[in-house]
């Protein structure tokens, strides 16, 4: 992956954070039946006519496109709770509301593919947007806070995949500058680390071999 071949950047492209979200749950209702489907990543079904059945996003999307279902929109995606939670985030600049950890790339591959099934979609759409651009500044607002602030580490509760994403090089980067302008006695440097004793063996008690 992306994240992993490159120890620089340390994230993830848009399109693998994006295959991770697909195996959110999430609830379908079948017009058509089927037999259980077996899996590795699980048992889904048996699936009936307007019984609604949870499955991940994957194969909802799947089973969507192949005109076999709707896709019921999750809770957190109406237009009230949004509301709420686009006040709540303006109101409260330190703290994040709680919301899927990967609630933007549902939200994406619900607007791409299940357009149809979202009562008001411009309308959810927006108020997304909003809740991301909303959110992000207070994350910018927070970075902003480290210099002053001396710590080794920074912990933020209830960000998402995304801006876990965007943030995490640019904290990492923006500590190391911070510590090497203000307090460079606490960047780590390699030379002046002890080196690495290697493990005594010979006190290490050694099972023994089973006999044939």
């Amino acid at each position: 992956m992306a994240g992993q071949s490159d120890p620089n950047l340390s994230i993830f492209s848009a399109e693998e954070v994006e295959f991770m979200a697909e195996d959110e749950m999430v609830e379908i209702v079948p017009n058509m039946r089927m037999d259980k489907l077996t899996l590795i990543c699980g048992d889904y079904g048996p699936f009936f006519p307007q019984m609604p059945a949870q499955v991940p996003l994957w194969l909802a999307i799947a089973l969507k496109k192949r005109g076999k279902c709707t896709i019921r929109l999750p809770d957190w995606m109406s237009v009230e709770n949004l509301s709420q939670t686009l006040e709540a985030e303006r109101d409260s600049q330190e703290s994040f509301q709680i919301l899927p950890f990967h609630y933007v790339e549902i939200s994406r591959l619900l607007f791409d593919h299940a357009r149809g099934d979202i009562p008001d979609v411009y309308t959810v759409r927006s108020l997304i947007e909003d809740i991301k651009d909303v959110r992000f500044h207070k994350v910018e607002t927070s970075l902003e806070s480290f210099e002053d602030a001396r710590s080794s580490a920074v912990k933020v509760k209830n960000l998402s995949a995304m801006e876990v994403n965007l943030v995490r090089p640019f904290v990492g980067r923006a500590l190391q500058a911070f510590y090497k302008h203000g307090s460079p006695e606490l960047v780590p440097n390699p030379e002046r680390m002890p080196p690495r004793q290697p493990q005594a063996t010979d006190s290490i008690q050694r099972r023994p071999l089973r006999k044939r």
